[in-house]
């Protein structure tokens, strides 16, 4: 259980690093300050530009690939490896707690992003394979709406029944997924609240089916 315990930690410490605030003060921008207040990808791309928000996606993405494939493998002095422990659900707890550290970042005052390129990283780790009908969902959902959130939630939605098709004997991952996808639509509840009130902004750019105007 040190084992368990030690790597959870570390992989969670991962995770409140965040690309968005790493970079940000560089251009001494803190961009919790600007747009929708968020320190993921998504407020980086629109208040930043494109490189700024590639960057950041690529740092929130790399820690997930770290977390599920270094952590669970390292050695720690004085405590080691503890075989009681199930590699599997070792490196799906490591997973949970590199996103959760990006939601709720111990260095930046438990207010972080939102996951989903956290999430994208772990699943990139995991099983790269879920990441197609991720994409796609995400896509057509987006041209179809707009929306980037609703986009990222249906999509997340869409990895469980993925899961439970693809593999339904790896309950480990079916379960981490669900578990993921609940965790995803809660960080997504003020992009919930601002669809209901008509003010969610959408990317209108790839939003290919909004009204024309005459």
């Amino acid at each position: 259980m040190l084992e368990l315990g030690a790597k959870v930690l570390l992989a969670y410490g991962l995770g409140s690093i965040l690309g968005s605030l790493l970079l940000g003060r560089l251009r001494s921008v803190d961009i919790r300050t600007l747009g929708s207040g968020n320190a993921g990808g998504t407020n980086a791309l629109r208040t930043q530009g494109l490189v700024f928000g590639l960057a950041v996606l690529a740092i929130d993405i790399a820690k997930g690939v770290v977390a599920v494939l270094l952590i669970p493998r390292l050695d720690i002095p004085g405590i080691g490896i503890d075989q009681g422990i199930s590699r599997e659900w070792l490196q799906l707890a490591c997973a949970a707690a590199v996103v959760v550290g990006h939601v709720y970042p111990l260095w930046h005052g438990f207010r972080g992003g939102k996951g989903a390129a956290t999430m994208v990283g772990v699943l990139a780790a995991l099983h790269a394979w879920a990441l197609i009908p991720l994409l796609v969902v995400w896509l057509l959902v987006l041209v179809v709406t707009g929306y980037v959130g609703l986009a990222t939630m249906l999509a997340a939605l869409s990895l469980v029944l993925v899961a439970g098709f693809q593999n339904p004997a790896d309950l480990p991952f079916i379960v981490f997924c669900a578990a993921a996808a609940g965790f995803i639509i809660f960080t997504h509840r003020s992009n919930i609240a601002r669809m209901r009130n008509g003010t969610e902004n959408r990317a209108r750019r790839v939003w290919l089916l909004r009204p024309r105007s005459p």
